[in-house]
């Protein structure tokens, strides 16, 4: 899919568009959460609030960063990992070590398994001054190269607490069912894995006075399995979607190619069949 799209005179012709997390249109609707989620909080605007954002791809909490640049009053931005804690090192020690696909843990918070982040690169060109030269050394020669680069000793690292407030931690399956039990007895709501992951870590950057929000990312019914195993009961799907396995289902098997995809997009778009 990737390859498709960095066709640009394929997605000219046949008008194809994504939206994922490293488009700026996603991110700008994203940064919205913040300024709601603010308001909401808090009574003035003299007051500060932090966030904590279940991250896999560093694209909602990217938003969170921009809002922040904004000028919204955020204090902390308070990133939560999975078992995938590339970005909960990166953020503690500034040594940045993407997984290969076998060094990657599937896990019960699953949108989370991911070991490159996507909008990572964003944060880092703010983070080191907007130097253009300085990113590509580190992304396209030391990462190439090396499988990892290391900022624990230049001093832009600092910087990553006091100008742009970011903390992190991780959270394990065990930490996740104990979350969702504790969330559940506690207030009767029940919350899915990943945002599970987010409210254990921010349980852990609480700070007296200042708010701390935490971004819900799915609904506990799209993982019955690990909320039945936390509280004993599974969750109730929304209304509409309580019939869905028989639903009919539409797909297509192809070559895992690029012109097979390309083949098939083009030629169901000049008859004007829709592309399942």
């Amino acid at each position: 899919v990737k390859a498709v799209s960095n066709d640009l005179d394929f997605k000219r012709r046949w008008r194809i568009g994504t939206v994922n997390s490293i488009k700026w249109a996603r991110l700008a609707a994203q940064i919205v959460y913040y300024f709601a989620g603010y308001f909401q909080a808090t009574r003035s605007n003299d007051e500060q609030v932090s966030f904590t954002v279940p991250s896999g791809n560093f694209g909602n909490i990217c938003a969170g960063h921009v809002a922040r640049m904004m000028g919204l009053p955020i204090r902390k931005l308070v990133l939560a990992t999975n078992e995938n804690n590339v970005l909960d090192e990166f953020f503690r020690t500034g040594i940045y070590r993407p997984r290969r696909s076998a060094e990657t843990h599937h896990t019960s918070s699953p949108s989370m398994d991911i070991s490159k982040a996507s909008n990572f690169e964003r944060f880092v060109f703010d983070l080191l001054g907007r130097d253009a030269s300085r990113l590509n050394a580190l992304f396209s020669t030391k990462l190439q190269q090396n499988g990892m680069f290391d900022l624990s000793a230049d001093a832009a690292f600092a910087r990553v607490a006091t100008d742009y407030g970011f903390a992190s931690g991780s959270s394990t399956h065990a930490d996740r069912l104990a979350t969702i039990r504790s969330v559940w007895l506690g207030s009767a709501m029940l919350i899915d894995t990943h945002t599970a992951d987010g409210v254990k870590v921010a349980r852990a950057h609480l700070e007296p006075g200042v708010p701390m929000l935490v971004l819900e990312t799915a609904l506990a019914a799209k993982f019955p399995e690990t909320i039945q195993e936390a509280v004993g009961l599974v969750p109730k799907r929304p209304a509409g979607l309580d019939d869905l396995e028989r639903r009919p289902q539409r797909f297509a098997v192809m070559p895992a190619e690029v012109e097979a995809v390309k083949s098939y997009i083009a030629m169901h778009c000049a008859t004007g069949a829709t592309v399942v």
